[in-house]
């Protein structure tokens, strides 16, 4: 398939940032921190911009000695977006994924991981230390084991194996309509704040629902950055026609650590277990206040969490210990 031409996001007063040729697209990034420290890069979930990675969290990375790299995936925020190719309709394609049936597809999880290590070239970096969650976290894991070379450590938060099991792959129903919900009007900021707040009061934490000022400031923030509903459906096809990825996650060879909050509406936490179990080696790190979100209370263990896997030196001299789950 011919690649798209670089369009623009519906980007909303957002600032300029940075962007790089990758795989024939546009991607926007982000560099922070000294460019001497060990690299970590952060790739993001479904349909979300870089925008979503709490500043904070950004902050305390770089404070432990890291050099923190975040950008917009295909087909969100400013980077390329494939508008105008046609798709199969979701509710088909989830039902063909669940049979282990094809889903068509504009592009596939490996696809994506091509373009993480398609920013690494264009940065000059070998490979750094990796973190993804959600979808991030599957693109990620692909990553490690179709380009080991480039992956120093994997950090998998929130995710899954893409085994079509019910018991994994299946969330609360509330929730997997809440973030293939739209905002009405599509294009007005306070339409996107407004629906951005209503997907996080059915997915997030309760500690992120405590902070409802703290919640839509970082909902606006996103919003400005852009926000496009029918950009995350084709990224939902990516993850169901990359399918069922447990014979990847075998053949990871870097440290990984797994973090899954029990409390996670959207991807249950036995979609973290078995990845931790998928990888070999991999620990498992359960975060009882945790859904499927960075609750901004926990930011400070889950940054101390992945300084201690990476080696940073700013890491505290001994993490939080790893549970198991039930």
């Amino acid at each position: 398939m011919p690649l798209p031409a670089a369009t623009s996001s519906p980007r909303l007063g957002a600032e300029v940032m940075p962007a790089a040729t990758v795989n024939g697209l546009t991607l926007d990034y982000e560099v922070h921190g000294p460019p001497q420290a060990p690299p970590l890069l952060l790739i993001m979930g479904l349909g979300m911009p870089a925008a979503l990675w709490p500043p904070a969290f950004i902050a305390l990375l770089v404070a432990r000695s890291a050099r923190v790299i975040t950008f917009d995936n295909r087909d969100a925020g400013a980077s390329t977006k494939f508008a105008g190719v046609r798709t199969i309709p979701v509710a088909l394609a989830m039902l063909r994924a669940s049979l282990r049936l094809p889903v068509p597809a504009p592009y596939t999880l490996s696809d994506m991981a091509a373009d993480a290590a398609g920013l690494l070239d264009a940065l000059g970096l070998d490979r750094a230390h990796v973190v993804g969650i959600s979808m991030g976290g599957m693109i990620a894991q692909q990553l490690a084991a179709e380009h080991p070379e480039r992956v120093a450590t994997l950090t998998s938060i929130m995710s899954s194996t893409g085994n079509p099991h019910p018991r994994v792959a299946l969330g609360r129903p509330r929730a997997l309509r809440a973030i293939l919900s739209r905002p009405k009007p599509p294009r007005d900021l306070q339409a996107v704040i407004d629906h951005l707040e209503r997907v996080f009061s059915v997915i997030g934490s309760p500690a992120l629902l405590q902070d409802r000022a703290g919640l839509r400031a970082h909902c606006e923030r996103i919003a400005r950055r852009g926000l496009d509903t029918a950009a995350s459906r084709r990224q939902l096809l990516a993850v169901l026609a990359s399918g069922d990825r447990r014979r990847w996650l075998a053949q990871i060879k870097a440290p990984t650590l797994v973090i899954h909050g029990r409390l996670d509406p959207l991807l249950p936490l036995a979609a973290g277990v078995e990845t931790a179990r998928c990888i070999p080696g991999a620990r498992l790190l359960v975060l009882d206040e945790m859904a499927h979100d960075l609750p901004p209370s926990l930011l400070p263990r889950l940054a101390d969490e992945i300084a201690a896997h990476v080696g940073l030196r700013g890491a505290p001299s001994g993490s939080v210990a790893t549970q198991d789950a039930p």
